[in-house]
């Protein structure tokens, strides 16, 4: 813990009247775990927070309570401007672009390119979640139940419920940390990583049926067309890339999401130890850490593909 940034990220927070926080667009469990644990830890300090996704929240994370207070865009006067999970800062969204420097940058991205004025980057956490685990007592603000269930949830997410490789007894330390709080974990679990709607299970019915495998590397692909089919309301893949993850014999598993905009939102996972996943996601100016990485590349989906197979391949020496 770096105990000089500590305190100017303390005495920031602590002059702070009213704050704007915002995590990355199509955000995950991470994204909206950090947000809502840092947002009402610093309400729950007197502060007035806005709380902003740019993509809203999704279905499957609206139980976590305190999410029916994030808005897609902030609104009025602030005064400090904080980002949580965000490895650079377009992922924030185009109602950023004219925000100005973030004041404070959280984040536990290795790809993350310090853009803010104070920046906590500790890529050696497993997720954004953790960081605030360590931190917010330091900085003076309490972690109550609701707060432990959306920083739990974080972690759980982002570990794929600490399957990953970067797993370390620290980050189990930091669950008990949270469960001593008050939560539940099997429920979070179940939730997080388990439950699916019925239009989610068609949708990943869809994408198991595109699986295909080659050179170390197993990859799904899911349509424009998919999504219609199946009633599934998001813009994601439902998190079918935790599935394609549990495929054994491969390095790499990846999924390709189509969008509506002629982008194709691409998740990477390393399969195994020693595979930087990062370093293909930031080729196409997306982030992540070796674990775990993304990024959208303009573009048709066949084109899309095939060049980003092609780049996985000769990057990973696959």
């Amino acid at each position: 813990m770096d105990s000089q940034l500590t305190g100017e990220i303390k005495d920031r927070l602590s002059t702070a009247n009213k704050i704007v926080i915002a995590s990355h667009v199509r955000p995950d469990g991470d994204a909206i775990g950090s947000l809502l644990g840092l947002g009402l830890a610093l309400r729950d300090a007197g502060k007035s927070v806005q709380m902003t996704l740019a993509d809203g929240v999704p279905h499957s994370f609206k139980y976590l309570e305190g999410s029916q207070l994030i808005k897609k865009e902030p609104s009025g006067s602030y005064d400090t401007f904080i980002t949580v999970d965000c490895a650079d800062f377009k992922r924030t969204g185009k109602i950023f672009e004219n925000f100005g420097q973030p004041d404070i940058n959280i984040d536990h991205h290795k790809t993350n390119e310090k853009f803010g004025k104070l920046n906590l980057i500790e890529a050696e956490e497993v997720a954004t979640a953790a960081i605030l685990t360590n931190y917010l007592p330091a900085w003076g603000l309490k972690i109550t139940q609701p707060i432990a269930t959306a920083l739990l949830t974080g972690l759980i997410t982002d570990t794929l419920g600490f399957r990953t490789s970067n797993i370390t007894p620290e980050a189990l330390r930091q669950a008990a940390t949270l469960m001593e709080a008050g939560v539940d974990m099997p429920d979070i679990y179940m939730r997080a990583l388990v439950t699916k709607s019925f239009p989610a299970a068609r949708y990943w019915g869809a994408g198991l049926s595109s699986l295909q495998s080659k050179h170390d590397m197993v990859w799904g692909t899911l349509t424009m067309k998919d999504r219609k089919a199946a009633g599934y309301g998001g813009n994601d893949d439902a998190d079918l890339i935790n599935m394609i993850s549990s495929i054994e014999g491969n390095k790499v598993g990846m999924i390709f999401v189509e969008q509506n905009d002629n982008h194709v939102k691409i998740s990477w996972r390393a399969l195994k130890a020693g595979v930087d996943v990062s370093l293909v996601a930031k080729h196409y100016q997306g982030g992540g850490h070796a674990a775990a990485a993304g990024a959208d590349i303009a573009g048709s989906l066949s084109e899309v593909q095939k060049d980003v197979l092609k780049k996985t391949r000769e990057l990973l020496n696959l």
